[in-house]
């Protein structure tokens, strides 16, 4: 649908409006008293949320492409049904389709104090995404099996925060867990029980955790909160300064601006769903 049809269908006063972005893409922008956000249907895209009265939550690449058929660098990616490359020897890009694919919107509505609602469908497999948008950033992702074979599949809300410094901040919430350390090999350690910190590329798969997790930012005199349901793997990555100069689609040096705390169900923890059975992951992320 074009803007102009997604506004006369979905649009609520001033709360919500649809239009076309730089680069060509649609995306819904949302005012209200408690939040501005966007979100886009290429990807079911999250690429902002800030709370009335504080700077933006989520990291937004500076050279990000908004293309059909590219990903999105920043904001909330979704990955869905695969995480990282295809395992299972067909082709396919890293993360799944789902981030690149056009979700339709399904529905919207102001919730007042609750905030701003707004869910879309992946119609190819019947997966709908929920983002809230207030004071609190509440997203699921809701998978269903409808065929008569099991489902297997692999997820994440591929969270990107905005911090001051990533060497100045810490992860906490994930002391004690295994971890796949995907730069060294994937290989399989032990977080120490003491909170992550980054003096260098981090990428760590950590599983069998149902546990919240809170980015401590002294720089910004802020924490944010990652509350999680559905979820048995908390993945943390920053690129830091090599990965990044592969990367076409981020700056030289944003790795300095960004950490990744990704509610997901991948690798051990991958999802299988027998048939009519169905799946809810979801994330609360807030500001202390």
């Amino acid at each position: 649908m074009t803007p102009a049809e997604l506004n006369e269908k979905f649009s609520v006063g001033k709360a919500l409006r649809f239009e076309t972005a730089p680069g060509g893409l649609t995306r819904a922008v949302i005012s209200t008293p408690l939040a501005e956000a966007q979100i886009y249907p290429h990807g079911a895209h999250i690429a902002h949320w800030a709370p009335r009265g504080h700077r933006p939550m989520l990291f937004m690449s500076s050279r990000s492409v908004f293309e059909p058929g590219k990903a999105i660098r920043g904001g909330v990616p979704i990955v869905f049904p695969w995480f990282g490359p295809r395992s299972d020897g067909k082709p396919g890009p890293a993360h799944g389709y789902a981030r690149t694919s056009l979700w339709e919107v399904e529905s919207a509505a102001d919730l007042g104090d609750e905030g701003f609602r707004i869910a879309l469908l992946l119609p190819s497999d019947d997966v709908r995404f929920t983002a809230t948008f207030g004071t609190k950033l509440e997203m699921s992702l809701e998978v269903p099996n409808h065929s008569d074979l099991p489902l297997h599949f692999e997820e994440a809300l591929h969270s990107y925060f905005s911090v001051s410094d990533i060497r100045d901040i810490a992860v906490q919430g994930l002391e004690g867990t295994t971890y796949i350390d995907q730069p060294d090999g994937f290989s399989r350690k032990v977080q120490p029980d003491e909170p992550i910190r980054f003096a260098k590329e981090t990428d760590q798969v950590h599983l069998n955790t149902t546990s919240n997790c809170t980015i401590a930012d002294p720089g910004w005199n802020r924490s944010i909160v990652i509350r999680k349901t559905g979820s048995q793997t908390t993945v943390v990555w920053n690129p830091w300064v090599a990965k990044t100069a592969t990367l076409n689609d981020m700056a030289p040096d944003e790795w300095q601006r960004m950490v990744c705390v990704e509610t997901a169900n991948a690798r051990d923890n991958a999802i299988t769903l027998l048939p009519g059975e169905s799946h809810r992951l979801t994330t609360a992320i807030f500001v202390e």
